[in-house]
């Protein structure tokens, strides 16, 4: 069974002065605005990077839910933050590499089985599988 989900963008004017928005058909994103500042300068509004990294890291955390769950786990907080790399390549731009930080507490969990529960879910992410750049995962056991 095939799940489509639709989002949206809409720009106006040129690169550096002009500005878009995009929304999703949940509206949980209506209209936001994204542009060149957003993007490149630290200026109001969101930008494809940083959209990207919402995805990944919710994603992830959603598959290392239910690998922990097959494993007989349960987390009681799982926190991942995406570091998404936007790098000048050939004469372009790439997204050339995520880095997933995550921090969860999972009572029963040894220090083993987390690391390798945690880099099967990095692995098993369906936008890990979409992206094309070096994913890095760095993972922290809470007591």
């Amino acid at each position: 069974m095939a799940i489509v989900k639709k989002a949206s963008a809409h720009w106006e004017g040129d690169l550096k002065t002009g500005i878009g928005s995009i929304s999703t058909e949940t509206g949980v994103l209506r209209e936001a605005p994204y542009g060149f500042k957003a993007r490149f300068e630290g200026g109001r509004g969101t930008n494809p990077e940083e959209l990207i990294g919402a995805a990944h890291a919710g994603c992830f955390s959603m598959a290392f839910s239910m690998i922990l769950g097959d494993a007989g786990l349960k987390a009681d907080s799982i926190d991942t933050q995406a570091e998404v790399t936007l790098d000048q390549v050939d004469g372009g731009f790439a997204i050339t590499a995520v880095k997933l930080i995550l921090k969860a507490k999972i009572p029963g969990a040894t220090q083993a089985r987390f690391e390798e529960l945690s880099n099967k879910a990095k692995e098993g992410c369906p936008v890990s599988k979409v992206l094309n750049a070096k994913i890095s995962l760095e993972a922290t056991l809470v007591g």
